[in-house]
């Protein structure tokens, strides 16, 4: 399921440029593109920017990936080889090296897994009553293994409430309960967005362990056969059941197992809320007080003397996309990097439609990737080079799961333990200056409080997002890099904006979730006010050149769930005398 940032604003503002200006080299129009349209009442800071980030090059960079020439950019199409080939020429006429030993590329394999019994029923035995549940409006289904056939028979079902096992909360559902081979039924998000207690996991704000990701991770890992999560509510969720129903619609993509051999579920999918209170209900259970008491220290896990029978028929392909890597050689530590991140893939077409049938992506993804270009170029021209390696990494298939990046930490070109830090953009929006910049998942590294300082010098702060209960931080592909120790910061431009405050940027924020996401109207727009996303360009650029100049490795916050997985890099270096 595609990562949805609500924080995504867009469609507003004044001219910064006209679009059909396209430079064969980039312009440098130094800052005139940062004026501010905010209150004469506001004492207004003019930022300097480097010659290279300038409106005309940004426009020109997000009306080209937009264009229907580039098909939607979808992995697998004739549009995405003329994606790649177009951001590998704008590397090369930069003067940038290829990243990945002499190539511009890294080959990702991917296994697609598309249902063909669409209409597959899930059959639970209850109380010698038999029940059924349908795919699609009930539940949603499907196989998480790449296999042809997988049969469920007869699975003892037991719900588990939110089958979370986190040692720094002191918090295990798992705990003396033998799920191999189950059926186990969980909630959605963790017992801190239920309660709203914020001294339970994090209160409101998500943590990784509220990802159904993770669930599904975790109940492979202790045996499970099936894994269901209840869709409890939007809010809970993040999204609508016809998102989840639509994310599952159609093929889905993995790793193969010889890349991956981590544990995965035969069976995995979602249940509706009402789904659950009618399967409880059989039971002779409650399944809203019972979820209602999962929220509280000293849960039990309860058999529902129930069991769940599916069979799925999938068809199993195999097929290769490409990873883009770019870089700039430190000088003096060359083998230590900073990695700046934008997924380069989109949604490509969709010939049944009418009107516009191609799904452009302007802000998803095409802002993070004109942004990464801006900051290469930039890297490209500094009078001395940087002192560390800063690698320009475009992964593919992040629309599919984040299949790129997972596939880079697996056989990353450079060493994770020289690897100061991630620093990633997805889909950013165009509206303006603003008095923040927003930092996705805010708590997690001293990444943190380099951005801050860099902020302090253009006049602005940082800004939690507004839906921390939606765990955003999880879902884009520098959690790849968290997952595996390394410090990842993903932000989006800030809503506090200098044209209207935050009322103003979080309307526009809910107009583009509501009615341009994921949809043919994200479009590049030549009356797009470039002046606010410019400047976080000239903020990211001087924080990942502090790093690239520096001998500092950042590190995760006492509190991160990621510390672990950062020491543990740090150990084996040592082991192995690095």
């Amino acid at each position: 399921m595609k990562p949805m940032l609500v924080l995504f604003v867009t469609m507003l503002g004044l001219s910064a440029c006209q679009s059909d200006q396209s430079p064969a080299v980039p312009a440098r129009t130094g800052t005139a593109a940062a004026s501010s349209s905010g209150p004469a009442t506001e004492t207004r800071r003019q930022v300097t920017l480097a010659p290279q980030i300038n409106a005309r090059d940004f426009a020109y960079f997000d009306k080209t990936l937009a264009s229907d020439d580039f098909q939607g950019r979808k992995p697998g199409t004739v549009g995405a080889d003329r994606t790649k080939a177009w951001l590998v020429e704008q590397f090369r006429r930069m003067g940038l090296e290829p990243g990945n030993h002499g190539s511009w590329f890294q080959t990702v394999p991917a296994v697609s897994t598309d249902l063909v019994n669409t209409k597959v029923k899930l059959q639970v035995h209850v109380r010698g009553k038999s029940l059924d549940f349908d795919n699609h409006s009930d539940m949603i289904v499907g196989t998480l293994q790449a296999r042809p056939d997988v049969t469920l028979k007869r699975s003892d079902i037991v719900f588990l409430g939110y089958g979370i096992d986190a040692p720094a909360y002191d918090w295990n559902d798992y705990k003396g309960v033998d799920v191999k081979g189950k059926t186990v039924i969980l909630l959605v998000n963790d017992p801190g967005y239920a309660t709203q207690d914020p001294t339970l996991f994090k209160g409101r704000t998500m943590t990784y362990y509220g990802r159904w990701t993770y669930k599904y991770e975790e109940a492979a890992r202790m045996g499970a056969a099936a894994c269901f999560v209840v869709h409890t509510s939007d809010g809970a969720a993040g999204y609508p059941w016809s998102v989840v129903n639509n994310s599952w619609s159609g093929p889905q993509l993995s790793l193969p197992v010889r890349v991956d051999p981590s544990p995965r579920l035969a069976v995995a999918g979602w249940l509706t809320h009402d789904s659950a209170k009618r399967l409880f209900s059989a039971a002779g259970l409650d399944f809203d007080k019972l979820a209602s008491a999962a929220s509280r220290r000293g849960f039990r896990p309860v058999n529902l003397k129930a069991t769940a029978s599916i069979e799925l028929r999938s068809k199993v392909g195999h097929f290769q996309s490409q990873n883009i890597l770019a870089m700039v050689k430190g000088a003096r530590h060359p083998e230590q990097t900073v990695i700046y991140t934008a997924h380069w893939d989109h949604l490509g077409m969709d010939p049944s439609l009418k009107g516009h049938k191609v799904y452009s992506g302007a802000i998803d993804n095409g802002t993070g990737l004109s942004m990464l270009l801006e900051i290469a170029n930039t890297f490209a021209h500094q009078k001395s080079p940087p002192g560390r390696t800063v690698l320009f990494f475009m992964p593919t298939l992040e629309e599919s799961g984040l299949l790129g990046s997972q596939y880079y930490v697996a056989h990353p070109v450079f060493p994770l333990d020289k690897t100061v830090a991630d620093l990633a953009v997805d889909a950013l929006p165009i509206i303006g200056r603003a008095r923040d910049m927003t930092v996705i998942g805010k708590g997690q590294s001293q990444l943190e409080d380099m951005l801050a300082k860099v902020l302090k010098r253009q006049g602005r702060v940082e800004s939690p997002e507004v839906t921390p209960q939606n765990g955003f931080y999880f879902r884009s592909d520098h959690f790849n890099f968290a997952k595996a120790g390394i410090p990842a910061l993903l932000v989006s431009s800030g809503l506090d904006l200098r044209d209207g405050g935050r009322a103003r940027g979080e309307k526009l924020a809910a107009d583009y979730t509501r009615n341009r996401y994921h949809t043919p109207r994200d479009v590049f727009n030549p009356h797009w006010d470039f002046s606010g996303i410019l400047e976080d360009t000239q903020a990211y650029y001087e924080l990942g050149r502090n790093l690239a100049d520096s001998d500092v490795f950042p590190q995760w916050y006492e509190n991160s769930p990621f510390r672990h997985a950062r020491a543990k890099l740090t150990d084996s270096s040592k082991q192995q005398g690095n």
